[in-house]
């Protein structure tokens, strides 16, 4: 406490805040009330320059096409030349279907986790098994496909992917928190056009049949009789399915023709196995 002693200018100098009587300028002093006439006028002339350093972002974000065009360089790169396939990697983006923590690994060709024990596949792969669908298709229509089905929605990524080469896309999920997540994925993304069922997707899906081409995102002892018969004449299936080999799936493509079915193996691949039920 200021001693009885002391005047009032020398104790409010001692407590904060202080009564500033004048403000010191280059210019020389001003009174505080001429600072105050000049102080919206600075503000005016640093907001000003603030604006012009502030000019519009110029690197690489999340959200940029530049980015999912490095992932489609890499694509095309690796031996994806389907220009429809390359096409919806450079529409979608990816990061919008993976956990926040995740986003900057999104469109490096990595697999990420999405929870539950389960996978967001690599691009390569997603590419390779989309192009192996794509091959050889002609429609006179919009889009190469009317009808497809998926089976394993995940978290939603592949099935935008075809929902830009398709009219509509019916995923099956057999997990519940995932579909409802892919749900709100694909509809933050705009694809309205992807519906998206929890159930078994060994069943199928034959109230939307049928179908020109079938997807599995995972692999059983061998493809279900169901998806051979909701496959339209002149359909395709590409699906994992047990191997020979211990650990190893087959890629299996099977074509429907009015002879029948056609079934080849066109590689070797690792997916989730294809359970039967939901959860």
């Amino acid at each position: 406490m200021a001693s009885s002693g002391d005047n009032d200018d020398t104790a409010a100098s001692k407590r904060f805040p202080m009564r500033l009587a004048r403000v010191q300028s280059a210019a020389g002093t001003l009174t505080t009330g001429q600072a105050a006439l000049q102080r919206p006028q600075r503000l005016v002339r640093e907001a000003a320059a603030d604006a012009a350093r502030l000019a519009p972002p110029v690197g690489i974000g999340l959200d940029s096409a530049a980015v999912r065009k490095r992932m489609v360089d890499r694509l095309r790169a690796g031996g994806i030349a389907d220009e429809r396939v390359l096409a919806a990697f450079a529409q979608v983006e990816r990061h919008r279907f993976v956990d926040t923590a995740l986003v900057n690994q999104a469109h490096e060709d990595t697999s990420l986790p999405i929870g539950f024990g389960q996978t967001i596949s690599k691009p390569s792969v997603v590419a390779q098994m989309l192009q192996t669908l794509l091959h050889g298709s002609e429609r006179r229509g919009r889009l190469p496909f009317a009808n497809v089905l998926e089976i394993g929605t995940g978290c939603g990524y592949q099935a935008a992917l075809l929902a830009c080469v398709a009219e509509r896309v019916v995923s099956i999920e057999r997990l519940a928190p995932l579909a409802a997540r892919a749900r709100g994925h694909l509809a933050a993304a705009g694809f309205t056009q992807v519906e998206v069922w929890h159930g078994d997707g060994r069943l199928g899906a034959a109230s939307r049949a049928p179908f020109d081409a079938i997807l599995s995102a995972a692999g059983g002892d061998d493809v279900p009789a169901a998806w051979l018969e909701q496959l339209a004449l002149g359909g395709r299936i590409v699906a994992p399915a047990n191997g020979t080999r211990p650990g190893v799936q087959d890629l299996v493509v099977i074509d429907r023709d009015v002879g029948g079915f056609l079934r080849r193996v066109v590689g070797e691949v690792y997916f989730v196995p294809l359970k039967s039920g939901a959860e």
